[in-house]
């Protein structure tokens, strides 16, 4: 499920805010002991993030499907794109840590069809204490007062989301991301190119 992007900060009435993270968006699979992380390409990075991989496991339900993105976060608590691949030497930061979104299967029991308020439930009660696997960060109820606290921290943008949706594959209206304008440009290992007119 990926979030429409649109132009500018709103508010919806009674939908949820969280926090857009700059990191690797990923499925994490639970089965028969075994963790496999999958990039939205198709990509397998387990063996790249041991620790998430024992985290994983370690969870009390003996099978699942969570939706998340892998990220590092600075002394600030923002999220770092370019961290994941190289750390910058002296500079404090977490680990890798998952940050879920999304349940879609727990103990072989299909949520795609649930209400995203239930599925959060869900995934909240599977992730409790953990410390590598937490739930996306919620923030303010209204989606302007959700924004300015995008500004005031730095993060890259926020995802509003309709709590009544289900989870469907490819893009949807029920979940829209905004994104800070020209977001850290220059610090994440590249530069914004103009863009040809022809």
């Amino acid at each position: 499920m990926h979030a429409t992007l649109v132009a500018k900060p709103f508010h919806h009435s009674g939908w949820v805010y969280e926090e857009k993270y700059d990191g690797w968006r990923m499925l994490a699979y639970k089965a028969n002991g075994q963790v496999r992380l999958v990039s939205r390409a198709g990509r397998d990075h387990t063996r790249r993030f041991p620790d998430l991989v024992a985290a994983i496991r370690s969870l009390p339900a003996p099978s699942l499907i969570l939706d998340g993105e892998i990220v590092i976060f600075d002394k600030d608590l923002v999220s770092r794109f370019e961290w994941l691949r190289r750390r910058p030497p002296g500079n404090q930061a977490t680990p890798a840590i998952f940050m879920a979104f999304d349940c879609l299967n727990v103990r072989g029991k299909d949520l795609r069809e649930r209400h995203l308020r239930v599925r959060r439930n869900v995934l909240e009660g599977v992730v409790e204490g953990q410390d590598l696997v937490l739930p996306a960060r919620r923030l303010a109820s209204n989606g302007l007062k959700a924004w300015q606290q995008v500004l005031g921290h730095g993060h890259e943008g926020l995802v509003a989301k309709d709590p009544a949706s289900p989870y469907r594959g490819g893009r949807t209206l029920a979940w829209l991301k905004v994104k800070v304008a020209h977001y850290r440009e220059g610090e994440r290992g590249w530069d914004a190119k103009p863009r040809s007119r022809g």
